[in-house]
C-alpha cells in the first residue's frame, strides 16, 4: 500500500498527493504559528512606541521578513493541497477527461513557470549573497539595525521555486500515470 492519495479519489482535492506534499503541508502548518509571533511582536512595538515612547528598531523589519517568508512558502503549501488558483469557470464545466488534460497542461506550464523563475531567482541570490569576486557577503537592509533579511528572502524565493519545480514534476507524473491507467481500463 502506498502513502499517496490517488488524484481521482473524492478526498484528493484538498489532500497532499505524495510524500513531498505531506512534508510541505505538515511543515507549513507548524510554521504558520509564526504569524502569531509576528502579531505579538507588532503589538509589542505599538506598546513600546505609544505607551513608553521607546520604539524598537528591529520589530518592523522582523515582522516584514517573517510575513514575506511565510507568504512565499504559501505558494508551495497551496500547491501541496491543490488549492492553487485556477479558472474554475472553465474547469468546473468540462468533462473529467478534459479536466485531466487541463491538469496536465497546468503542470507543464507550472514546470515552465517555476523553472524559469528559479533561474531568475538564482541570479538574484548570486547578486545578494556574493561579491563580484565570489566572497560571501549577504545583502543587508541598509537600516540602522541592518539585518541580512533581504538576502535571506531572496534565498527563500529561490529554494521555494526549486521545491515547486519538483512538486510540479511529481504532480505531472502522477497525472500522466492516472491518464495511462484510465486508458488501460
Amino acid at each position: 500500500m502506498t502513502d499517496e492519495i490517488h488524484p481521482d479519489s473524492p478526498d484528493s482535492s484538498e489532500q497532499p498527493r505524495n510524500i513531498l506534499d505531506k512534508a510541505i503541508f505538515t511543515f507549513g502548518n507548524a510554521i504558520s504559528l509564526l504569524f502569531l509571533f509576528t502579531v505579538a511582536i507588532s503589538f509589542y512595538e505599538v506598546i513600546m512606541r505609544y505607551v513608553f515612547n521607546d520604539p524598537t528598531m528591529w520589530v518592523h523589519e522582523t515582522a516584514t521578513f517573517l510575513g514575506g517568508v511565510l507568504f512565499i512558502y504559501g505558494g508551495i503549501y497551496a500547491l501541496s493541497i491543490n488549492k492553487h488558483v485556477r479558472v474554475v469557470l472553465i474547469y468546473d464545466i468540462v468533462s473529467d477527461s478534459t479536466r485531466r488534460w487541463l491538469n496536465v497542461f497546468h503542470h507543464v506550464m507550472g514546470l515552465l513557470f517555476s523553472g524559469l523563475l528559479s533561474w531568475a531567482a538564482y541570479q538574484m541570490v548570486q547578486d545578494s549573497w556574493f561579491t563580484p569576486f565570489g566572497d560571501l557577503r549577504l545583502e543587508t537592509s541598509g537600516s540602522a539595525w541592518n539585518p541580512v533579511f533581504p538576502a535571506l528572502v531572496k534565498g527563500m524565493v529561490f529554494a521555494t521555486l526549486c521545491v515547486m519545480f519538483v512538486q510540479f514534476s511529481l504532480h505531472l507524473i502522477q497525472e500522466l500515470n492516472s491518464l495511462r491507467k484510465r486508458k488501460d481500463v
